[in-house]
């Protein structure tokens, strides 16, 4: 009969202990608490003022309580502390063509107030050049080539240069070449090419040769 009731009593606080593991676990999770942000990237630059380019900054927040890394890139509040020189869409951002120097960008999120409670900034910078504007980071005399990609459908086009330079979208759409330069400007892929403008009109080839001395614009057409 002792044996019986030992059994069960070590049934029952086998559960109550269980019971309580299990509520801690609960407890901690509901108590996961942000400690710190970081910005990626943590810095970048745009060679050109030019308004069509954009870059994304990510927000990734650092948790203990159990310890955890996770995007909080669209709970975060963006700031930015130049707002002429660059525009800002949550983590999207763009030149708004009228400005350069360098701007610095924060990632914030208020856990609101109490004992636990405080606010938790991230920080980047962003460069924004105009090689035509001594007076800009990187300004230069140097000519310009700027490239535009224009489609409809497709997905993944680029636009790279020999010399190096430009490769659009991914990280620049424009650069300043010594003039006279030859600068070869490549489309790809080529299923997804269609032609290009000015001073390579109406060409289909992937490849246009610009012979820059003077700030130039092409415009690669794509499906």
């Amino acid at each position: 009969m002792k044996r019986k009731w030992l059994g069960k009593w070590i049934s029952i606080c086998g559960l109550v202990g269980a019971g309580i593991f299990l509520f801690s676990l609960n407890s901690c999770a509901r108590n996961q608490r942000l400690v710190g942000i970081t910005v990626s990237p943590s810095s970048f630059t745009f060679l050109t003022p030019d308004t069509a380019l954009v870059t994304n900054y990510t927000a990734i927040g650092a948790y203990i309580h159990p310890p955890e890394n996770k995007d909080i890139t669209a709970l975060v509040t963006w700031n930015v502390d130049f707002a002429g020189m660059v525009t800002m869409n949550a983590g999207a951002v763009s030149p708004t063509g009228t400005e350069c120097g360098v701007a610095n960008i924060s990632a914030s999120y208020d856990q609101g107030t109490g004992p636990s409670g405080n606010l938790v900034i991230g920080y980047a910078t962003v460069t924004v050049n105009n090689p035509a504007i001594s007076v800009c980071p990187g300004g230069t005399t140097a000519p310009v080539l700027a490239v535009q990609l224009q489609k409809n459908t497709s997905t993944g086009d680029t636009v790279t240069s020999s010399p190096a330079g430009i490769n659009c979208p991914a990280q620049t759409c424009g650069a300043p070449f010594t003039s006279g330069t030859t600068v070869a400007l490549t489309a790809a892929p080529s299923a997804n090419f269609v032609s290009w403008g000015a001073p390579c009109a109406g060409s289909t080839a992937t490849t246009c040769d610009v012979i820059l001395t003077t700030n130039t614009t092409v415009i690669a057409n794509f499906q």
